[in-house]
């Protein structure tokens, strides 16, 4: 039964191109954290680029697992299917063993590059085991965590959110404002409780994915703990395998008749003043919105405001709150850094656009036919683009913005330099957009692009940094919100802030001038002609 699934994976021309680039991705973005590693071995930042790997590995699954499995219910021809003697169970074991093979391949894509490190003497070679095993296990979880949780109903999904809100909260209370002072914290209840709570945090503290990799690289680790510690949360990850998995396969059906055949209400309120005279961005907005990522926005931002808190409080800042946090930050890049993160966060919708509407040939070519026959614009396209992408994308923006004032009020930064890393974020965002704005219209699957966009470089960014090419590093995009609030504006960063800006406007221009052409050459194209997704 495997073997046409594992045929179709490797020979549909859409599916074999995209895993290509993402391999090819896989392997530079690993070959520039190598290179880095290579050329300041201290076992500090060892654990940080392999922490970098294990979030490499999370996204990576993220996309290669779960975007497939979350698409297949999308389409109405997966109705066949599950009318066949093939089982939806079935059917899903089958689709989610080739991503795994897929994602499986990725990663060992980035072995032979890895290898320089233990022959180069940086590390040893059962840590080469451990850049390996930790990216993918953790990679396989996210992506199957990620298509049961958008399999579920959306009342199980709003209860998950309040669930994820409540979480945030903790977190930040616990973790960041507490921090290292939390046992003083917990003195103030009685001693049973206070000790359970001391101890299930710091259980959760060191029992993760990035808290065990970090010990792991540790300069004063036991090998031994060390193990023990990667065993049991590989064995806890297993156990999640064994959830989530057979959990996503059961809602299979259930999430496609969702999608497909769950009846609207009638008496449902009117959306005319919403839709006004633009329904399509009415619908863009709708869309994406449908799994807004709330809880992601809710953390980002609540960090990033008890971050500027801190920031203009200085030394004021209460014996009694916990630095650790913020000191560890300082020490990765400080508020720079984080805003930069932040504003990268808030580029990732306009960037990937070709998903906001429609993430097959096939159904692409459904909609078009229907929006070719209309009035609609280049500019209404770019509208319904910018409203969809701005919505999704501008809560991490407000994020970055606490952190820009916290800076010039706390004198981290003068103002004129926050002011420049604002508009470095616009800029970014300005490019972010324009070059999936450009996708979309073309047709081209840019998710190669927008992978390098958001993790190449970045990844580039610090890299080059870290070596001491500042002036070469101010010429990428993501530095031109970065290095205002790291060293002040440049002439280096005045030159990639002109770059930017400029290749945003020839590419947004570009775009705009060819949206109808290019839409009906690609429709033309592709109407009619047999897809294998």
């Amino acid at each position: 039964m495997l073997a046409p699934f594992f045929s179709v994976a490797m020979t549909a021309p859409g599916r074999q191109l995209t895993f290509r680039r993402v391999a090819v991705i896989h392997v530079f973005l690993v070959a520039i954290l190598t290179l880095v590693t290579a050329r300041q071995p201290s076992d500090e930042f060892v654990s940080t680029i392999a922490q970098l790997l294990l979030v490499l590995g999370l996204v990576e699954g993220a996309a290669v697992i779960g975007w497939r499995l979350v698409q297949l219910p999308k389409s109405q021809a997966l109705e066949f299917l599950l009318t066949s003697p093939i089982q939806p169970r079935r059917l899903f074991l089958a689709e989610s063993l080739v991503g795994i093979t897929r994602f499986a391949l990725v990663c060992l894509s980035g072995f032979p590059v890895l290898m320089v490190l233990p022959l180069a003497g940086v590390v040893e070679w059962p840590d080469l085991f451990v850049l390996l095993a930790m990216p993918f296990a953790w990679g396989v979880v996210a992506g199957l965590c990620l298509t049961a949780w958008i399999y579920e109903p959306a009342a199980v999904r709003r209860i998950g959110e309040l669930l994820g809100l409540f979480g945030v909260l903790v977190y930040l209370v616990v973790g960041v404002v507490a921090g290292e002072n939390l046992r003083l914290w917990l003195q103030q209840l009685p001693d049973d409780l206070g000790r359970f709570l001391f101890n299930a945090v710091m259980f959760l503290h060191t029992m993760n994915p990035f808290g065990v990799v970090r010990y792991w690289f540790a300069a004063d680790r036991r090998p031994w703990l060390a193990w023990e510690r990667f065993l049991d949360l590989h064995l806890f990850a297993v156990v999640l395998f064994a959830v989530v998995g057979p959990r996503a396969a059961f809602r299979l059906r259930g999430h496609f008749h969702d999608r497909h055949y769950k009846p609207i209400s009638s008496d449902r309120e009117a959306q005319l003043e919403l839709i006004g005279d633009r329904p399509l961005s009415w619908w863009a907005v709708r869309r994406v919105m449908e799994y807004s990522g709330r809880v992601n926005l809710w953390l980002a931002c609540g960090f990033a405001l008890v971050y500027a808190a801190f920031l203009v409080a200085g030394d004021d800042w209460p014996a009694w709150m916990g630095k650790l946090v913020f000191m560890l930050f300082e020490s990765w890049g400080g508020p720079a850094m984080v805003a930069t993160a932040l504003v990268v966060l808030s580029a990732v919708p306009a960037v990937y656009q070709f998903g906001l509407w429609d993430a097959t040939v096939t159904a692409r070519c459904q909609r078009l036919e229907l929006l070719l026959l209309t009035d609609l614009t280049a500019r209404d396209y770019a509208h319904a683009s910018f409203s969809a992408a701005w919505r999704r994308g501008r809560g991490y923006l407000v994020g970055a913005a606490f952190l820009w004032v916290a800076m010039a009020v706390s004198g981290r930064a003068a103002w004129w330099d926050c002011l420049a890393a604002a508009a470095g974020a616009f800029a970014l965002w300005a490019l972010s957009f324009a070059t999936g704005y450009r996708g979309f219209a073309t047709g081209n699957q840019t998710n190669g692009i927008a992978s390098l966009f958001t993790l190449g470089l970045p990844l580039a960014l610090i890299g080059l940094w870290r070596v001491g090419e500042h002036d070469l590093a101010s010429l990428l995009p993501t530095a031109a919100t970065f290095v205002p609030l790291k060293t002040g504006v440049t002439p280096a960063w005045a030159v990639g802030f002109a770059l930017t800006v400029g290749l945003s406007a020839w590419l947004l221009r570009t775009g705009l001038k060819r949206c109808d052409v290019d839409l009906r050459k690609w429709y033309d194209a592709n109407q009619g002609r047999k897809s294998v997704e």
